[in-house]
């Protein structure tokens, strides 16, 4: 089927105005490679803000999108399918959890996790144990409920009223959030173990440990918001075994699908007793495509060797970026764990991370923002070392242009 050409003035034209992409548009991907319309080709270190976990048009995920198109995509939740099944077994297996919930998105298993954290209060303690305690810088999701609990103000203008008790204590200050905790009215604590658009920032392990130590206290859950830290994304499956912390409830998305639509919530079997029939669900959530494509991914990114590398890789890159940083005075640190990390920008560069997003462009390399001050980077948990130095010579030309 011949279709017009399209460029980017058309977005102007046709699309809602929430987002502002930049003045490309990728056609093709393989790997850590994409092309655009014109050819030009660029070595992505965003991977889609941590979701193409295997690179573009990854073999194996493509095989069994391929294989499960041909056999059946939806049902209705009136039934349940194989590869969710599967999919939520491999999940239990390989996790704390015994129980999980199949959603489209991270802000839609975020939804889920914090309706079941008031629900479990509701049912075991009553209605005023309701509360929810979040942290300021922190990202949960676009929905009412999800932008309410996330700790950024600027996402919540003008969409108030807010739905009401949710507090926000202050990242990595424990004290913070014993002034706000309550055995009468919190119901949850959630967190993310690295703050993704707060700006890569890693949670100190003492003030994970003493988050489960008050929330066992107050007979509160503790979430854990995973998703733009799992699915190998920080060398390990999923980042509370790098902290030793587990939650009650984990969200799980972006990474968890490859690049396809699809997020979990996973839990205890005491918590989501909760959710029984009728008290939550999703249309899409679950279904057989999404599932298979998603378990592809878990057992490619389990693999020891998978997350090993990520580890090595997470050092060259890491380092590399901190020399560049160094030679031309532009990065003061670069932090993270596996590959998600942050280089935050000096004093003099601050509020300048778009300028060094479009500067990479221009020279080929795509690399993210958490905020205006830190460049963020997320690629493919299997980039070759070979597209890594590429990515790093290229972004050290976007440099030198904008530092000359």
């Amino acid at each position: 089927m011949n279709r017009e050409p399209v460029s980017r003035e058309l977005f102007d034209e046709v699309m809602v105005p929430n987002y502002a992409p930049g003045n490309i548009i990728p056609v093709r991907g393989e790997g850590s490679r994409v092309w655009d319309q014109d050819g030009r080709e660029f070595v992505d270190l965003q991977g889609g803000i941590a979701v193409t976990s295997l690179g573009h048009c990854h073999p194996g995920l493509v095989g069994v999108l391929q294989e499960q198109s041909e056999k059946i995509w939806h049902l209705s939740n009136v039934m349940t399918n194989e590869p969710a099944l599967r999919l939520a077994k491999t999940l239990c297996d390989q996790t704390f959890a015994e129980r999980v919930f199949f959603a489209n998105s991270g802000a839609e298993a975020n939804e889920a996790a914090f309706k079941l954290a008031r629900r479990y209060a509701w049912e075991h303690y009553g209605p005023e144990k309701h509360e929810i305690i979040s942290f300021t810088n922190s990202f949960h999701g676009r929905t009412l409920f999800t932008v309410s609990v996330g700790g950024q103000a600027k996402y919540l203008e003008g969409f108030e009223p807010a739905p009401g008790g949710i507090h926000h204590a202050e990242f990595n200050n424990l004290d913070s959030v014993k002034a706000l905790i309550s055995k009468e009215k919190t119901c949850a604590v959630v967190v993310e173990p690295i703050q993704g658009e707060g700006g890569v920032m890693p949670a100190d392990p003492d003030f994970l440990k003493g988050l489960r130590q008050l929330c066992d206290d107050n007979n509160a859950l503790l979430v854990f918001d995973e998703v733009q830290s799992g699915v190998g994304r920080t060398g390990y499956l999923y980042a509370y075994e790098m902290y030793g912390v587990v939650p009650d409830i984990l969200t799980s998305a972006k990474g968890l699908g490859g690049g396809f639509p699809v997020a979990a919530m996973l839990t205890t079997a005491k918590a989501a007793k909760s959710l029984g029939v009728g008290t939550h669900g999703s249309t899409y959530g679950g279904n057989a495509l999404a599932c298979a494509v998603a378990q592809k991914v878990i057992d490619t990114v389990s693999q020891p060797d998978i997350l090993k590398g990520v580890k090595a890789r997470s050092e060259k890159l890491r380092k590399g970026m901190m020399d560049i940083g160094e030679r031309h005075g532009v990065f003061s640190e670069v932090r993270g764990a596996g590959l998600l990390l942050g280089c935050v920008l000096t004093e003099q560069w601050q509020g300048k991370a778009k300028d060094f997003l479009s500067a990479g462009l221009d020279e080929g390399v795509m690399v993210l923002m958490a905020g205006a001050n830190v460049i963020r980077l997320a690629p493919s948990l299997i980039i070759p070392e070979s597209d890594i130095e590429e990515a790093l010579a290229r972004f050290e030309a976007a440099v030198i242009k904008l530092t000359a």
